[in-house]
C-alpha cells in the first residue's frame, strides 16, 4: 500500500502531461507550459546533506556536481515546510506541488511565478504531522507535468533531525558549533585577514629562495639554508603577484612578483607563471615564482 501512493503521485504527473499536451495543441498561448516529466539534475544526485542556519534547517539532495536537486526547508521556529525543485519551471495555471514517499503524500501551495530566491518552483504549507513518513523512503515531487523522483531516501539520522527541526524541537544529537579557527599571524595584516596563496620564489647566480605565507617571507640562501623569516607588509598585485616589503639585518628587504608566463630559472626546463625581483642587502636579484 505504501508504494501505491508514490506510484499514483508519479502517474498524476504523467496524466497532467497528457492534459497539457492536449491544451498546447488547442491554444498557442499555452506554449510556456513545460512538458518535462523528470528532473535530469536529480537523476545525477549523489547524496543528502543536512544544513542548519540561523534562518532554519534544510535537507538538501545534492547532485554529483554539488548543486541542489531538491531542497526541503523548515524556517526557524518550525511548523512550516518548503519543498523546492530548482529544475522545475513555473506554470501560471498550476498552484499545487505534491510531495511524498510510499503511501504518504501531501500537497503544498506553489507560487505560479516560481521561486526567485531559490530558483525553480517551491511549494509551501504547514509542516505535515506525518513528515517523518513523507521522507522515510524514496521521495518524489510532482508539479503539473513535471516530476522529480523517485529519489533516494534521506539517511535516517538526517531525517530525524529534520523532522525535529520542523516541529520546533532541538535536533537530537545535533553537533556543537565549531568555533572559527584563529588565523596564523602571518595571514593577518592589521585587522585584515589576507587571502594569499602560499608561494615559492627562487633564483640563481647567486642562489636564493623565498617561501611566502601571507605577509611572512622566509628567505634562504646557501649560507642560511634553514632560512630567516622576514615580517613584511603585503601589497596585492595582478594575477597572484604582489609586493612584500620589510627589513632584514637592518636593511631594506623587498620581494616583487609579477605575471610572466614561461619565466625560466635558467637551470631547468620548468616554466613558471611569475617573475621575481628581490632587493636584499642592497643587492637586486632576479628569479621566478609559482604557487606551492
Amino acid at each position: 500500500m505504501r508504494s501505491s501512493a508514490l506510484i499514483a503521485l508519479l502517474l498524476l504527473g504523467a496524466c497532467r502531461n497528457a492534459e497539457e499536451e492536449t491544451a498546447l495543441s488547442g491554444n498557442a498561448s499555452e506554449g510556456m507550459a513545460p512538458t518535462a516529466s523528470s528532473d535530469p539534475k536529480a537523476s545525477a544526485a549523489s547524496r543528502w546533506d543536512l544544513q542548519s542556519r540561523d534562518d532554519g534547517t534544510a535537507l538538501v539532495l545534492l547532485a554529483a556536481n554539488g548543486s541542489a536537486a531538491v531542497r526541503l526547508f523548515c524556517p526557524a521556529g518550525g511548523r512550516n515546510l518548503v519543498v523546492n525543485v530548482p529544475a522545475f519551471r513555473p506554470v501560471g495555471s498550476e498552484e499545487r506541488l505534491s510531495f511524498g514517499s510510499g503511501g504518504s503524500v501531501t500537497a503544498l501551495v506553489a507560487g505560479s511565478h516560481g521561486d526567485a530566491g531559490r530558483g525553480g518552483v517551491s511549494g509551501t504549507g504547514p509542516a505535515p504531522s506525518d513528515l517523518d513518513a513523507l521522507i522515510a523512503g524514496p521521495v518524489a515531487v510532482t508539479y503539473g507535468s513535471q516530476t522529480s523522483g523517485p529519489l533516494p531516501a534521506p539517511p535516517a539520522a538526517f531525517a530525524d533531525r529534520f523532522v525535529a527541526a520542523c516541529a520546533g524541537e532541538d535536533a537530537p544529537d545535533s553537533p556543537k558549533p565549531v568555533p572559527p579557527v584563529a588565523a596564523s599571524p602571518c595571514m593577518m595584516q592589521g585587522e585584515t585577514r589576507l587571502a594569499v596563496a602560499p608561494l615559492r620564489a627562487a633564483g640563481t647566480e647567486p642562489f636564493w629562495a623565498a617561501r611566502i605565507e601571507g605577509r611572512c617571507v622566509t628567505y634562504s640562501h646557501p649560507e642560511d639554508q634553514a632560512g630567516t623569516r622576514v615580517w613584511t607588509r603585503y601589497t596585492p598585485g595582478a594575477e597572484g603577484g604582489g609586493t612584500w616589503s620589510g627589513a632584514l639585518n637592518g636593511r631594506a628587504f623587498e620581494l616583487r612578483l609579477r605575471p610572466e608566463a614561461g619565466c625560466s630559472d635558467g637551470m631547468s626546463d620548468t616554466a613558471y607563471p611569475l617573475a621575481a625581483d628581490l632587493l636584499v642587502n642592497g643587492e637586486r636579484r632576479r628569479g621566478c615564482a609559482a604557487p606551492l
